[in-house]
């Protein structure tokens, strides 16, 4: 999804990888690495005894490791329910080296491809009507999951939607959200969602805007994604979930390229929720 960290990250990740492997008793295969952000991340497919299956390599400085995306995980496999599709967590490791904090994760390898490798789709993509209807079987059933787990604080919305979007959020309703529903994290024709670490509870049609704003580039893509979720999007109910996904995006642009090139349309569709004014 990102590119190769520097140097120096980018081999201690793979060195940590490799460690990794030796305690999952897993071979990675050659090349084909996933890298998150900055090289937090490092993921791909792996051999173990069972068969192929995915390692995903997550670190933090010591000090800083088990929060909320440290968690999600690990917290998913034990509070989400199976109705909704994902890959398996198979095993966990911990260990420190450093002044580093690992966590490797070993899931059940997912056969099909993600949607896309880049969370932004520039382009439409033909998914079968029975994709749409699991993905909405699967929100369904995510959205009652009772958990104290907030993929979005209130404080953040009542601080930063008036300051990148003009507009003071009112009543807030909150649902248990995927919390980074985009592109990359779904998997197509056969549907899975991917990456756990952020879900939680989120604004009422957060997961749907985060969705559609990702969309934006492709018109029919987004037209369609707002036709599948107009029991949320552009109603009052789910105007906060829009704001703060907007939100989110038009903040992250400075440091991460494809959102740079999303702020536009993001600024643009603002102008259809009424925001009267928005940080540039």
């Amino acid at each position: 999804m990102f590119t190769a960290p520097e140097p120096a990250v980018g081999d201690r990740m793979l060195s940590a990888r490799h460690h990794a492997c030796v305690l999952l008793d897993a071979i990675a295969a050659a090349g084909g690495e996933v890298w998150g952000y900055e090289g937090r991340t490092l993921s791909g497919a792996v051999t173990t005894p069972d068969g192929l299956a995915w390692l995903r390599l997550v670190s933090e400085p010591d000090g800083k490791a088990g929060g909320k995306l440290w968690q999600g995980p690990k917290e998913a496999q034990r509070s989400v329910p199976p109705t909704v599709p994902r890959p398996r967590l198979l095993g966990l490791r911990d260990w420190s080296a450093d002044g580093w904090a690992y966590r490797a994760e070993l899931y059940q390898h997912v056969d099909t491809p993600p949607v896309s490798r880049n969370p932004v789709l520039h382009h439409g993509v033909d998914l079968p009507d029975t994709w749409w209807h699991d993905l909405h079987q699967a929100l369904d059933h995510l959205t009652p999951v009772d958990t104290g787990r907030q993929a979005v604080r209130e404080q953040y919305i009542r601080r930063r939607v008036p300051e990148y979007t003009g507009i003071t959020p009112g009543e807030i309703t909150w649902t248990t959200a995927h919390g980074d529903l985009h592109w990359a994290n779904l998997t197509g024709p056969q549907l899975r969602l991917m990456d756990w670490e952020g879900w939680g509870t989120a604004p009422t049609g957060y997961d749907a805007a985060t969705l559609y704003l990702h969309s934006l580039p492709a018109p029919d893509l987004a037209e369609r994604v707002r036709k599948e979720f107009c029991n949320v999007l552009g109603t009052p109910a789910g105007r906060v979930g829009e704001l703060t996904a907007c939100t989110e995006i038009l903040q992250a642009a400075p440091r991460v390229p494809f959102y740079a090139d999303l702020a536009d349309k993001v600024r643009h569709h603002l102008d259809h929720l009424g925001a009267p004014t928005r940080r540039p």
